[in-house]
């Protein structure tokens, strides 16, 4: 279907939600039609946000708002759904336009998998009536659908579109970039050849793919990095976890922008913990580039500032290789916590490929390779625990 004939059908002229590759078609058409345009379209933080300035839209002008997400997203919004929008609560009508990744049957990525397996059954247990849109569904059907839920959203409660791998197409090229010079891959491998064989904690997306890759090319095993495949914007705190119970090691977070905005408050905990090992670096291309390039409003926003108000005793932005070097050497020989952001250009290789190892095998092999370190330095006399 195209999409401009879902929209119309929806009927909604307020659009707001966090960008995803099987909306991708929807996303370029409302980056091309609106951009980004406070009456029309806002890409926010996180998805439980997303609901809240939706609920907003819905209250200054009693119009019906849509939610755009990848399904990852559900959990974010069950707390807003729930004790917000709910009929039996402030009873706000809301119409959800969700990508089904992992879907039953149908290859995807492992921190898809489940998720995709209770999709729906998440939308029944929030009381929201969902249709699934496939490349199948036509415009008659869909309107059909929709003057159905219309009746439902006239008392206050919500709908859900879940979408199905090409169901939606647009013809519009949209282009993504920013006057960033320094790659993202390149960052990566400058960040390998400082931090060794120290343990690394990677944000979700391209960048852990990359980092992976990087460990082939140069014959190195996977032990030193846990890949967050999935858990968007977790990886600081997975980090700050492992450097608060192995205060000997230096431990190094490989984060994105969007990540970063997702759970922003995870940086004031960093902040207020400030673990003398623990080296946080966000690679900040002011777009949500692994789902399509979509901007974050981390292009906008001063991330050294907001870091040393949550208590980062040491902040920097970087915008060249020599800059960068000069930094993740202060940082690797020096002690407390840091920020290093890194301003990188949009962009991967083609042929960019994925993990070969299993996220559970790349569990295990992080986990022995810190516990080795645990039992190396309990016998150096360092640490008093095992």
């Amino acid at each position: 279907m195209r999409v401009e004939d879902f929209v119309k059908i929806l009927g909604s002229d307020f659009y707001t939600g966090v960008p995803d590759s099987q909306l991708k078609a929807l996303c370029d058409y409302l980056m091309e039609r609106h951009g980004i345009d406070r009456h029309h379209h806002i890409i926010a933080a996180n998805e439980g946000n997303c609901v809240a300035l939706a609920a907003g839209y819905h209250l200054a002008t009693g119009k019906v708002p849509v939610v755009y997400m990848q399904n990852s997203g559900e959990g974010n919004v069950i707390n807003p759904v729930a004790s917000l929008l709910n009929d039996k609560v402030y009873a706000i009508p809301m119409i959800f336009v969700i990508g089904w990744r992992g879907e039953p049957w149908v290859h995807d990525e492992p921190q898809h998998i489940f998720q995709g397996e209770v999709t729906l059954k998440l939308l029944e247990d929030m009381g929201i009536p969902s249709f699934v849109v496939g490349k199948e569904t036509g415009e008659k059907e869909l309107k059909g659908k929709m003057e159905e839920f219309a009746g439902i959203l006239d008392k206050g409660r919500n709908v859900a579109f879940v979408i199905r791998k090409g169901a939606l197409s647009y013809e519009g090229n949209v282009c993504y970039e920013n006057g960033n010079t320094m790659g993202r891959e390149e960052i990566i491998r400058h960040i390998v050849e400082v931090s060794g064989t120290d343990p690394m904690v990677s944000t979700t997306g391209k960048a852990s793919r990359e980092l992976f890759e990087i460990r082939e090319e140069k014959g190195q095993g996977h032990q030193y990095d846990f890949l967050t495949v999935g858990s968007m914007g977790h990886s600081s705190s997975i980090a700050l976890g492992v450097a608060l119970h192995q205060p000997e090691r230096k431990v190094w977070c490989v984060d994105g922008d969007g990540a970063v905005l997702m759970h922003m408050g995870a940086m004031a905990l960093l902040g207020a913990n400030r673990p003398e090992n623990l080296v946080h670096i966000v690679m900040n291309n002011g777009a949500h580039e692994t789902v399509g390039g979509m901007p974050t409003v981390a292009g906008q926003m001063d991330l050294v500032a907001v870091a040393k108000g949550c208590g980062y005793p040491k902040a920097v932005r970087v915008s060249s290789f020599e800059e960068l070097d000069r930094e993740l050497l202060a940082a690797k020989e020096g002690k407390g916590l840091v920020l290093i952001e890194a301003l990188c250009s949009m962009g991967a290789r083609a042929d960019l490929g994925r993990p070969t190892t299993t996220a559970r095998e790349n569990k295990e092999g992080f986990m022995a390779y810190l516990e080795a370190g645990l039992i190396r330095d309990g016998m150096n006399g360092t640490l008093h625990h095992q």
